[in-house]
């Protein structure tokens, strides 16, 4: 049961785990770049963010969504029998097309492809079935300071979800490790925060107004959560997704050294742009606005990276 608030009530943290299910879109196992050590990240479903560079579109919905792999499709045409909503049909050259405004996301016509050109992204997952999956490396989280990284997504687009995955992992003596935009409510961030170990923040752009034409919301919640957990004594790392032309300005780097500084942190990762989830829009039907973007050299990079680490900050670079 969840409250108005999004938070767990008492009844529910009383009630079988096993019920309690999330939407989960990818479990990586050996993951080396979500928190110390070899963990196990979890990435949920739903995000409140429109990061025109997002490489995870499929994470953006809160619901599975069907991908079409057109370079797989032999055109058999079974799916088109198999909608129940007419949302696929061919062409008059004899191409498959799919109406997303019609499509449920039933999944029907990913069961008869038999050329796995269709797959659903997204299934829904109980705590203890998520849990299992984590829990077949503890010994190498044991061994290398590991352990489970939620990330999204939003991860606390599902606050009960995420708040009895991460008190199970505790219980587990599993390191707990939240990947977080940090646009939620306080008080339900304050409530995962209770079994969290470690915070990666994000933060796109200090400007409100240049960070709600690149993200769709302003910056004002982002920027106070990040000093509430800091106020917390919770450890946190700040990431930054660098995106060339966009939140790069010597003025903007600037800012944001002066606020890691402000927290009292003492750590800074880049994220340098890449066009690797480019595939995944035309898969969901959808537009990747970035596509004549291309990547830093790593030397620009480095300007940045020496820019920040003059202000005495560890600067990583993933």
């Amino acid at each position: 049961m969840v409250n108005l608030r999004g938070l767990p009530s008492s009844d529910s943290e009383g009630s079988e785990k096993t019920e309690i299910t999330g939407c989960v879109f990818n479990i990586e196992r050996f993951a080396i770049r979500d928190g110390p050590g070899i963990r196990t990240t979890v990435f949920l479903k739903g995000c409140p963010l429109s990061c025109l560079w997002c490489s995870n579109p499929e994470s953006m919905q809160p619901f599975p969504q069907l991908f079409y792999f057109e370079h797989l499709c032999t055109r058999c045409y079974r799916c088109v029998d198999a909608c129940p909503n007419k949302a696929t049909t061919v062409s008059p050259e004899g191409a498959i097309e799919i109406d997303r405004s019609l499509c449920k996301n039933c999944g029907q016509c990913v069961e008869v492809c038999p050329n796995k050109a269709r797959e659903m992204s997204g299934k829904l997952m109980t705590v203890e079935e998520v849990l299992e999956e984590v829990k077949k490396d503890t010994l190498f989280y044991q061994n290398s300071g590991g352990g489970a990284t939620a990330s999204g997504g939003e991860p606390t687009h599902q606050p009960e979800f995420l708040w009895h995955l991460f008190r199970r992992c505790q219980e587990a003596a599993i390191h707990t490790c939240l990947d977080t935009c940090g646009f939620v409510q306080t008080k339900v961030l304050q409530r995962i925060l209770e079994h969290t170990n470690l915070v990666l923040y994000d933060i796109k752009h200090m400007d409100p107004v240049r960070h709600k034409e690149l993200i769709g919301v302003d910056n004002r919640l982002i920027l106070e959560n990040a000093r509430a957990v800091a106020a917390q004594g919770k450890p946190m790392i700040i990431r930054v997704p660098l995106i060339p032309g966009h939140n790069d300005s010597e003025q903007n780097i600037k800012a944001l050294a002066e606020f890691v500084t402000e927290l009292g942190l003492k750590r800074i990762d880049l994220l340098p742009y890449h066009s690797l989830g480019k595939g995944k829009y035309a898969r969901l039907g959808l537009e990747y606005e970035l596509s004549d973007l291309k990547p830093y050299e790593s030397k620009e990079v480095e300007v940045i990276k020496t820019f920040l680490e003059s202000y005495g900050l560890e600067v990583g670079v993933g």
